[in-house]
């Protein structure tokens, strides 16, 4: 395995949408959504150490989510656990990965994931991956994956690629804001447009001499701790410095600002996992169309509903179709599958009806 490969697994998230079984306290990526025996987290490692070394894999989360990525990930030290104090987007964190990646090896290619994607062929994962490695290790580029649209979706970014380039890695025109229908109806007719799926790749090196370009600040504020990193005083040093970073994503940070990123379409299929109903998708069905998560389900005049509840629970339905059913020991869930945008907002009214501790 290559010794200059790394990996960024993005594992900070609460997955709000995904409540009453992601919660603040134990959000979606600690949980076996798909029913798999693998909890997201374990899955994404598992997927990331096909073709990184397992001690090259740096687990980026919120400082309270360390025991647990501590629990379900045994193989990983407390080294590779980086700890944010505070929550402040994707770039001040991939930079803070990245400068520590770098003083580790100077030559490291790097690419950074969200933990709770589905993806279903990892070989051709795998393939994708290093084949933007090797473009990486030779230009100082940035590269990304995207993902062929299958419907105008306007729950995603586009990247605009240039139409001329008959390359299989793909110079980038733009990254394009999460559209209107009609918009992204008009993307899917031009032909060169594909979902950003948020998976990045670059050297370390190209990274940081981005941030340093495009966002100095950060770029002062992360290096001027340097010394620290890798060391006990890293700690201290991001404990009294990291809320100071400015809350920003890496798209507006520098993807939009740089004039060397390419993009390489996706060989595989690949689900986003944001959503209950984008999970209801990925499922198998019964003969009544709903997916069960768990549960021994008994239905009658009951389909196209999404069901989960802990393991070996017998739940009757009746009459109910296209809702969300979820049980958890204290709160149950039974909800329309087209208003799950809104799941975020009914949290919020749980919150200020009966507490955090809900939530």
């Amino acid at each position: 395995m290559n010794k200059n490969y790394y990996a960024v697994l993005m594992a900070g998230g609460v997955g709000s949408r995904f409540w009453p079984i992601s919660t603040s306290e134990n959000p979606k990526q600690f949980h076996d959504m798909l029913g798999t025996g693998s909890t997201l987290i374990q899955k994404t490692f598992q997927r990331l150490n096909k073709f990184v070394p397992k001690e090259n894999i740096l687990i980026l989360t919120n400082e309270r989510y360390n025991d647990l990525v501590l629990e379900q990930l045994p193989m990983v030290k407390q080294e590779q656990v980086v700890l944010e104090p505070a929550m402040r987007n994707t770039a001040p964190c991939i930079l803070y990965a990245a400068l520590k990646i770098k003083k580790m090896n100077e030559d490291a290619v790097m690419i950074v994931a969200p933990s709770d994607h589905w993806i279903e062929d990892e070989d051709a994962f795998a393939k994708d991956v290093t084949a933007c490695f090797k473009k990486c290790e030779t230009e100082d580029v940035l590269c990304t994956l995207g993902i062929k649209p299958s419907f105008p979706n306007t729950g995603f970014g586009y990247i605009e690629y240039n139409k001329t380039d008959t390359a299989s890695i793909k110079k980038v025109n733009q990254f394009r804001e999460k559209p209107d229908y009609e918009t992204a109806k008009d993307f899917l007719a031009q032909g060169n447009f594909l979902w950003n799926a948020g998976i990045f790749m670059w050297s370390a090196k190209t990274i940081v001499d981005a941030f340093q370009k495009f966002q100095p600040k950060q770029y002062a504020l992360f290096n001027s701790g340097l010394i620290c990193y890798n060391t006990n005083e890293e700690k201290k040093f991001i404990s009294e410095n990291y809320s100071k970073a400015e809350n920003i994503s890496i798209d507006y940070a520098i993807l939009e600002n740089s004039e060397t990123i390419y993009v390489k379409e996706a060989t595989f299929d690949w689900n986003d996992l944001g959503t209950w109903g984008s999970l209801y998708d990925k499922l198998d069905k019964d003969d009544n169309n709903n997916a069960i998560v768990n549960g021994k389900v008994l239905t009658q005049d009951a389909g196209g509903n999404m069901i989960r509840s802990k393991a070996g629970k017998v739940i009757v339905v009746d009459g109910l179709n296209d809702y969300i059913i979820v049980d958890k020991e204290e709160v149950l869930l039974i909800y329309p599958k087209a208003k799950e945008q809104d799941i975020k907002q009914v949290l919020n009214k749980v919150k200020d009806t009966f507490g955090d501790e809900f939530a």
